[in-house]
């Protein structure tokens, strides 16, 4: 078995000729980019490029392969060196009018099902060139047809205030999806095993955490340390489900006051929440405009729920990763300098010793790298939009 990082959440900005996919995305962030980024600089071998099921993506991929550049594994994924790049989708689904959206994860074993996907949705969404598009069926419906291509179907950043399922779709997991149809769960940036373990629906499934990449330089904020014997689709969903000595070894994640949703936000004077608590209104302006936290979402999921105290004891580890460019005075430069001397940068962020990064970088900067491993970094929580940061 191999140890394998994985991000598994990946935007494309723009095609290799310019097209547009994710409107919010850097134009630098295609498929190739990619693939170059993480085998070059990132140290990661598992990405899952969740906007393979645009169709100028998808002319992108089979250029990539007709030239021989890269090629498709077998085992499921496209292999562009010691990488695999897996085939996704981000998809909006608005069950009920009276509840708001969610986006769902959909990774296909093959560029063929993921072709076939595209012609599906074709049929039920207005623009599927665009990432994160709304689809008009049910999000039963969508399980179905991913399944049926022998897919995995997986709730993104599932607590998030605007587009998740527990965040703004519904109070339980079976109002609106099939539970047994569900392969695993991506916390996202603002919440943690240890929040997830308050919701006894999230017992049964594996913890994924993911960047949302919307740039090259954002892949691998959050990852994964998977066990597998290659990095590969038929691999991720032996990992996922635990069996033949496959699975989750570690979650990477964004302590969650690092998140731009962890606590509530006043959109009227600014204010974030000083304590985990569901609000009404703003306690320092009194207005009604705010922006729910994840932390207090959980909070009143877990009162709903009957839930006394958190179930985590059997999780993997989830250990609280700060990624380089939430470090204070480390530019791109000394970026590339660090890179140049210990390979990846998750050979920084896990290997290069606290001598070694002094000598490169200085001593306050390899505090603060090293101070990260331990935990050790005093923070400011994040909210409305705004990621938190680190305190001096």
């Amino acid at each position: 078995m191999q140890r394998i990082y994985a991000d598994l959440h990946l935007h494309i900005g723009r095609t290799g000729s310019g097209l547009p996919v994710k409107i919010s995305g850097s134009k630098d962030l295609t498929f190739r980019n990619i693939a170059h980024e993480a085998a070059a600089r990132k140290g990661i071998s598992l990405l899952g490029v969740i906007d393979a099921h645009s169709p100028g993506v998808q002319q992108d991929i089979a250029a990539l392969l007709d030239s021989g550049e890269m090629a498709e594994l077998a085992s499921g994924g496209i292999r562009y060196r010691d990488v695999t790049l897996l085939l996704g989708a981000e998809i909006e689904v608005r069950d009920r009018e009276m509840t708001g959206p969610a986006h769902y994860l959909c990774y296909m074993p093959s560029f063929d099902a993921m072709q076939s996907f595209t012609e599906w949705m074709s049929g039920y969404m207005k623009n599927v060139q665009l990432s994160s598009q709304r689809i008009y069926v049910t999000g039963r419906h969508l399980q179905e047809e991913t399944r049926k291509r022998g897919g995995l179907f997986i709730p993104a950043h599932i607590f998030t205030p605007h587009k998740s399922l527990l965040g703004s779709a519904a109070m339980r997991i079976q109002d609106v999806l099939d539970p047994e149809l569900i392969d695993a769960v991506e916390l996202g940036l603002s919440a943690d095993s240890t929040m997830a373990g308050w919701i006894p629906d999230l017992d049964q499934y594996p913890f994924l955490t993911n960047s949302d990449a919307h740039s090259l330089s954002k892949i691998g904020r959050e990852y994964n340390a998977l066990s597998m014997l290659e990095p590969s689709f038929a691999e991720l969903k032996l990992a996922l489900q635990g069996l033949e000595g496959r699975g989750i070894l570690a979650n990477y994640g964004l302590n969650p006051l690092l998140g731009k949703y962890h606590r509530t936000y006043c959109k009227a004077c600014g204010a974030l929440a000083d304590k985990s608590t569901v609000l009404d209104s703003c306690p320092v302006c009194g207005s009604g405009k705010l922006v729910s936290g994840v932390m207090d979402r959980i909070e009143q999921l877990a009162d709903a729920a009957g839930r006394e105290q958190p179930v985590a004891s059997s999780r993997p580890p989830y250990l609280y990763q700060v990624p380089l460019d939430f470090m204070p005075g480390l530019g791109p430069r000394l970026l590339d300098r660090l890179i140049g001397r210990f390979g990846t940068e998750m050979n920084i962020l896990h290997e290069a010793s606290y001598e070694a990064l002094a000598d490169e970088a200085g001593s306050r900067l390899a505090s603060l790298i090293c101070g990260a491993r331990e935990g050790k970094l005093a923070l400011q929580s994040g909210g409305g939009g705004t990621y938190g940061k680190i305190r001096s």
